[in-house]
């Protein structure tokens, strides 16, 4: 590991040097990460809302990887949509690495993959309304140069090492980070594409009930979404190819948050994780972003995080259900427009009804970080096929279809459809890409 950078992040952030007690500032970041938390709470009786974030994997239309610089690359991509998304995000050399606009930014992941993430929405009607729209934007830009964009979980054709890095140097130590760790940090960040959905919270109680079933739910969301019916440019070996990714990237920052499924956890808990594990990177003023192997506590060991600070220090988990100032629900793949919002309504009818919170906390009664592990496990192995939890999984997708159902309005509950109808027929996405009925 390259180690001069770590002293300019220590010079840049203005931190002394750890001292023989340890770390003084750590009650004060403690509360500083908890106080983030908790400005995330909508006020009681709000309405809630979702954010949907979808990557697209671009392709030219003999299937081989469009990268971000060249002829037609995603950087000329983003240059063409900047007309409709006017505010602009370059890098310190000028290159363009996102555009927005009120309600949606278009950014790119490490390898050039172009993710929309849009919302707030109150309505499904108009979160179809608004992918459908960026669906056909970037249709109209790319198919007349022999390229399009596809929401498939993993790239269809390339190996992770064979595609180009953005111009980003946070990606740069991320993936330097990430693939001494082994082959999957690479492979989450260059090969890897996927469906987000966040949900708001009404208090610290109903904050950490959500993440404990939400982060229950992740295997039969893996399922009921699995989309990559190819991995590394060969067909998959197993069911469930993300689930993998993410197990293998960095158990450090992946995965089950630990303890989170304890009745005792509390957000201090949380905070004291992310205060523990290796940072990667941090803002520096010399190179906007610096290297670092130590934990964000030992960086910070000598004063309070600002707010800024305790933004980045979250945005370098990647757990399958992330607390940032919302809930953002992480295990699907990248999917077409219909199951995106299909996914969205399942979370609504599931998050957003307080009887269906009960009825998920009576489902789920028992389940300890051990049985998810043990969920994924299965899944991966057997898909619809396998037990979780102590019973079939697809009874449990039956219920939980059933209870997202009645938690929907009757003029939503239409939305849902696409996904219920794979999961009745225990089929997925990916299953239908290899031919399997």
């Amino acid at each position: 590991m390259n180690k001069t950078a770590v002293a300019d992040a220590s010079a840049a952030t203005n931190e002394g040097p750890e001292t023989s007690g340890g770390q003084p500032a750590r009650a004060s970041n403690i509360d500083a990460i908890v106080a983030y938390f908790e400005s995330g709470i909508t006020p009681a009786g709000t309405a809630g809302e979702l954010g949907i974030e979808l990557e697209h994997t671009l392709v030219h239309d003999d299937m081989s990887p469009v990268a971000y610089s060249g002829p037609y690359g995603v950087e000329w991509l983003l240059g063409q949509l900047e007309a409709e998304f006017p505010r602009t995000t370059r890098d310190p050399e000028g290159d363009l690495l996102g555009v927005a606009r009120p309600g949606e930014a278009v950014t790119i992941e490490p390898a050039a993959q172009v993710e929309l993430s849009a919302g707030p929405f109150a309505s499904l009607e108009d979160a179809r309304a608004t992918f459908e729209r960026f669906e056909r934007t970037l249709d109209d830009v790319l198919a007349p140069h022999g390229e399009r964009a596809l929401t498939v979980g993993y790239h269809p054709s390339a190996k992770a090492l064979d595609l180009e890095l953005i111009p980003k140097r946070r990606y740069k130590f991320m993936n330097l980070y990430l693939g001494e760790k082994g082959p999957f940090g690479p492979r989450m960040m260059r090969g890897s594409a996927s469906t987000q959905v966040s949900i708001d919270y009404w208090s610290t109680a109903d904050c950490l009930r959500k993440l404990r079933l939400a982060f229950a739910l992740v295997p039969l969301f893996s399922l009921v979404c699995d989309n990559a019916p190819v991995f590394e440019g060969a067909p998959r070996t197993h069911e469930l190819v993300r689930t993998e990714i993410w197990r293998y990237c960095d158990p450090d920052r992946c995965g089950l948050v630990p303890g989170v499924m304890d009745p005792g956890f509390d957000l201090r808990r949380y905070a004291e994780y992310l205060l523990d594990t290796p940072a990667i990177l941090i803002p520096c003023r010399k190179e906007q972003w610096c290297y670092s192997e130590r934990t964000f506590g030992e960086i910070y060991a000598e004063r309070t995080m600002t707010r800024a600070e305790v933004e980045h220090a979250v945005s370098m988990f990647f757990n399958d259900v992330r607390l940032k100032t919302y809930i953002e629900i992480r295990p699907a793949d990248a999917m077409p427009v219909p199951y995106v919002v299909a996914y969205a309504a399942l979370i609504k009818g599931l998050f957003y009804h307080v009887e269906n919170l009960d009825a998920l906390d009576a489902l789920f009664e028992g389940v300890d970080g051990a049985a998810v592990e043990a969920a994924k496990d299965a899944l991966m192995a057997a898909g619809y096929e396998a037990e979780v939890y102590g019973r079939p999984v697809a009874e449990l997708v039956d219920e939980m279809m059933a209870l997202a159902r009645r938690g929907l309005a009757a003029d939503e509950q239409d939305f849902l459809e696409p996904l219920a109808q794979l999961a009745a027929q225990r089929v997925t996405l990916a299953d239908l890409a290899e031919g399997k009925d």
